[in-house]
Formats: C-alpha cells, structure tokens, sequence
C-alpha cells in the first residue's frame, strides 16, 4: 500500500471537484441573492453558518464512520464496512428528526437572541424556518460520503456534486426570481432551491450504492438495524469530531455576530469574502479528507511507518496548489468579488480584507493538515483538544480586535491567524513524539 503522488491526486481530486460544485450552491445562492440587497446577504451569511453550525454535528458523526469504514478496508475487511454505513444512516436519520424538531421551536428565539438588526433578523428567519429541513437529507448524505472516502472510491462524488448542483442552479433561478410559475419567494426560495437539491442527492446515492457498489463485497446485504457494538465504536471516535466541529463552526458564527456590531456592510462584505476565500480552502479540505483516509488505510494495512512520510507528500501538494490558486485570485480582486456583488461600495470595502484572508493560507495548510493526520489515527479525542485551544486563541483575538477595538476589516480578517499558527505549532508536536500509533479500532 503505496502512496504515490499519483494514488493522492486520485483520492483528492474527485473530493476536491466536489467540494468545488458544492461551493458552486453556495455561489449561485450569494450571487442571486447579492442582487437583492445587503441585508439578504448579510441573513444568508447568518443563518447559512447557523444551519452549518448544526449541520457539524453530523459532519464530525461522518469522520467517525469514515475512519472505521477506512480502517477496515485497509484490513481487506470489508465485509463488516455495510454494517457501519446502516447505523451510521439510521443515527443521523434519528439526530436529524430531534433537530428540526427542535429548531422549528425554537429557531426564532435563538436568532434574536443573537442578531441586532430586525432586518437582518426577519430576512434570517425567513430563510432559516425553510433551510432546516434540509437536515432530513443532508444528515445522511454525510455518511454515504464518508464511505466513498473511506474505500478512496471518491469518483462518484463528483457525480452527486454536479447534480445536485444543476437542481440548486434551476431551482434558485425559479423560487427566488418567480419564474415559470413560481411565486418570488426571494431569501426563501434558495432555502427551498437547498432543501430538494439535498433531497436529490440523497437519493442519487441510494440509487447508485444499490445498483453499482458491489453489496456483497462490502457486506450491504446483510442488514442491521441497530448493532450497539457498532454504534458505541462510531460514537466512540465520532463525539470528539463532532463536537470539534460544532464549536469550531460556532466560534466563526460567533466572529459573524461581532462583525455584525460593526455594521450591515461589514456583514455584507464578511460573507462575501467567505465565500471567496472558501475556494483555496476547498482545496486544503479535499487533501484533508485525503490524509484522513489515507492515515487510517494505513494504520489499518499495519504500514505506520509511511504515514508521517505521506502526510509530508500531501502537505506539498496542498501547499503548491493553493499557492498558486491564491496568486491567480491576488491578481483580480474587483473580478472576483464582482461574482458575488454588482455594488460598487461593497466591491471597494472588501479588497483589503480579501488580500487578509488570501495570507492566511499560508499558515493555514499544514495546521489543518496534521489535524487530519491525527484525527485519521482514531486520536479524535486529542484532536479535539488541539482545535479547542486554537479556537480559544482565536476567540480571544476576535473579542479584543472585533469588539474591543472595533478595527477596519482589514484587520479583522487577520485574527485566524492566530488559530492557524497555535493548530500547527501543538499537531506537529504530537505527530513527532510518535505515541499515536497503536490505537485500536
């Protein structure tokens, strides 16, 4: 079990190509509601992060499913990985129903509670009353990914991507503008446009591991409801991603609200630069979710002494790519922003806080890198506590730079900086004192 830079691009790319299409949602969203106004970006900035805040949960419950469902194909076990897609499935079906029972009461309160501007917030409420139910479907597409990654059969996610794209692209097109029939629902209609585009691809998937996945060879004909044992081994590892995940959306959440104090501009100009600065970072999620994977095939084949030697190959790759993804994008600011934004004031504001964010790849990459490494190890639980301080740091910086001092934008968008540099400096110290090595799964 070799990893050549070759066998990484084949894991990374169909990720990446993914995560790109799946951007591409979220740019048709920001780029249609951009031509409504700044306070509907500003809503779908909030409430989007809110819903991913929660959406987390079930992300960090994937990573568990995924290092199990790796770990045993790199036993040539894989006759056990369809149990652990079932209840993976079944548990966030269940997780997904509490939720949206939940928020549906309590949604309104929760997003007062936290927003200043009562356009801001009936535009938030509006979207957000529509997008939770969305968790029924997105739930579950976490666990059909998680397995694609974890046997490193990433193609078909490319696939799913792109329809589930071209339904979002149409149906925004349809719902927000009051096309072809359609009442103009505006902030309402890409929640909707959101909710069936995931319902699709949820479906697609049911489909496709049905009739082109091998059931046998990976053990889907053998159906489990409810295995205790599997589910105390997912939850095992998973508790730790999820709640890493959760509070780490939340702290972003929680540097939206302080952005938001400064004013609706600044909160406009927030979520566009998120969404322009999460082009590089797709790239480092996709060699992320690669190290994961390939850490745990690893471990799982008994070749420990190859993973720090490929974390090294990805965590080059990672940083050419960006790199040059990142001087192309330095190079057109006005163009880039412009995708997202026809107002001249909010194109003007946003160029030296997107020069901000570009720098911070630079200290990004091998931080969230490693990250991975360990989490692929079935070290969750250290993981966790690595992030937990940098997500203090940042926290720290974000209250007395955003709050305290109230500085320019620019500054403002340096404060992950810091999370950045502390994620690094404490994963590389672990990686090396090399005791993460024997953890049984």
């Amino acid at each position: 079990m070799e990893y050549t830079n070759k066998k990484i691009l084949d894991i990374s790319l169909p990720i990446l190509f993914a995560l790109i299409i799946q951007q591409l949602i979220g740019l048709t969203d920001t780029a249609f509601l951009g031509r409504l106004g700044a306070v509907e970006l500003g809503a779908s900035a909030l409430a989007g992060v809110f819903y991913i805040m929660i959406f987390m949960l079930a992300q960090g419950f994937g990573v568990g499913v995924q290092i199990i469902v790796a770990r045993r194909n790199g036993e040539t076990n894989t006759q056990k990985i369809g149990r652990v897609v079932y209840q993976g499935v079944f548990c966030l079906l269940a997780a997904a129903v509490i939720v949206l029972i939940l928020l549906y009461a309590n949604a309104q309160y929760l997003l007062k509670m936290m927003i200043s501007s009562d356009d801001v917030y009936e535009k938030s409420l509006e979207y957000f009353d529509i997008r939770i139910f969305g968790f029924l479907f997105a739930f579950p597409l976490v666990v059909f990914r998680a397995f694609f990654i974890g046997i490193t059969k990433t193609k078909i996610l490319t696939w799913n991507a792109i329809f589930m794209l071209l339904i979002n692209v149409i149906l925004d097109y349809i719902f927000i503008f009051g096309k072809l029939g359609s009442p103009v629902m505006g902030i309402a209609g890409a929640a909707l446009a959101s909710v069936i585009a995931e319902a699709l691809a949820a479906i697609f998937f049911v489909w496709y591991i049905r009739y082109k996945v091998e059931i046998q060879k990976y053990g889907f004909d053998k159906f489990v409801l409810f295995s205790k044992k599997i589910v105390g081994q997912i939850w095992s590892l998973s508790v730790w991603t999820m709640l890493q995940y959760f509070v780490s959306m939340a702290t972003w959440f929680l540097f939206l609200l302080a952005i938001e104090k400064l004013g609706e501009n600044e909160l406009a100009i927030s979520n566009i630069l998120r969404s322009v600065s999460s082009i590089p970072y797709m790239v480092v999620a996709a060699f992320s979710a690669a190290a994961n994977t390939i850490t745990s095939n690893l471990i799982g084949a008994a070749k420990n002494e190859q993973v720090l030697h490929t974390s090294k190959q990805i965590m080059k790759m990672t940083y050419f790519s960006v790199g040059v993804l990142a001087i192309i994008m330095a190079l057109f600011p006005k163009l880039m922003i412009g995708i997202y934004t026809n107002e001249e004031h909010l194109i003007i504001g946003s160029i030296w806080p997107y020069y901000a964010a570009l720098i911070s790849f630079a200290t990004m990459v091998p931080g969230l890198i490693l990250l991975s490494v360990v989490s692929g190890t079935g070290q969750t639980q250290k993981a966790m506590y690595m992030e937990f301080v940098a997500l203090l740091v940042y926290m720290l910086n974000v209250w007395y730079v955003v709050l305290y001092l109230k500085a320019d934008l620019f500054v403002c968008w340096t404060t992950d900086y810091s999370y950045n540099i502390v994620l690094l400096l404490l994963t590389y110290i672990y990686l090396k004192r090399n005791n993460w090595c024997c953890k049984i799964i």
